[in-house]
């Protein structure tokens, strides 16, 4: 009884050891899986479309990655996404025309980082170059343009003036390696004060502008008198130089134009009327 019971123990404890050992590398094998994982993360990275990776080594800008998969040493490399699609920053500035106008914009900018130049933007900007960079920029090319034009030039000049301020903004922004689509001003904004002004100065060229017309209709019905009447004495001179204006003609024309009304006159002094139709004479018809 004694020895069978000693047997059973052993082997009882030979099991639980055993289940032991095999528990025990189960845990290792999964922690060495998951540092496998772990590992394989740190060391591989992807690129999202439309972005340039940055790959720094201790911190110092080492190389640039493109879309797709990548791998860095885990641990001691670090990326860093740049996007180079087009931005856009709306920024609100005000600047002073030339004939000392407050005049506030919002102005909206199209931009994209040159993907080739990536390392030296972040080297020299970092990833905030928006902010360092294209806003101030942006404030002081509309500052710099608008002081040529005056207020009233920069609404009726502002194809003009939006062209000058492109130029100006992608001579400013070039060195950085930022490359400027375009240039919108979205808006002008002028005093309360000014805005009045405008809008007055308008209706007073309105009423010129009506006055003009009213001139020259008047100047063009006063010609037209004078040339009717003008086209009527050459037309009656021309009939008196052919001797056509003879009495009879006179008074032909006389009775065509009479209404058969009789003139007659009072004579002062006396309350008689006088029949003027008795000093007239009239053509005799023949039988």
């Amino acid at each position: 009884m004694f020895d069978g019971n000693f047997t059973n123990s052993n082997a009882s404890g030979n099991n639980r050891f055993k289940g032991f050992k095999g528990g025990k590398k189960l845990f290792i094998g999964m922690i060495i899986a998951l540092a496998l994982f772990i590992l394989l993360t740190a060391t591989l990275y992807e690129v999202p479309a439309g972005n340039i990776g940055v790959v720094t080594r201790f911190g110092a800008v080492n190389r640039v990655a493109y879309s797709g998969i990548n791998v860095k040493i885990p641990f001691v490399e670090k990326a860093v996404m740049l996007s180079v699609r087009t931005q856009k920053d709306e920024v609100q500035a005000t600047a002073m025309s030339e004939n000392l106008q407050v005049v506030t914009s919002l102005i909206a900018v199209n931009y994209h980082l040159d993907g080739s130049h990536a390392k030296e933007v972040y080297q020299n900007l970092g990833v905030n170059y928006a902010d360092i960079i294209v806003a101030p920029a942006i404030q002081n090319t509309f500052k710099a343009v608008t002081a040529k034009f005056t207020a009233e030039e920069l609404i009726t000049k502002r194809d003009e003036v939006r062209f000058q301020a492109e130029v100006e903004l992608t001579k400013q922004l070039e060195p950085y390696f930022i490359v400027v689509e375009n240039f919108n001003i979205v808006n002008f904004d002028f005093s309360e004060e000014y805005q009045n002004a405008i809008e007055t100065k308008q209706v007073a060229q309105q009423q010129v502008e009506t006055s003009k017309q009213k001139l020259a209709q008047a100047e063009i019905d006063a010609q037209t008198v004078i040339a009717q009447a003008q086209g009527q004495a050459d037309a009656q001179k021309a009939l008196a130089d052919t001797g056509a204006l003879t009495d009879e003609y006179l008074q032909y024309l006389f009775l065509t134009k009479w209404n058969g009304i009789l003139p007659q006159v009072m004579t002062s002094g006396s309350d008689s009327m006088i029949d003027v139709s008795r000093f007239m004479t009239f053509p005799q018809q023949e039988p």
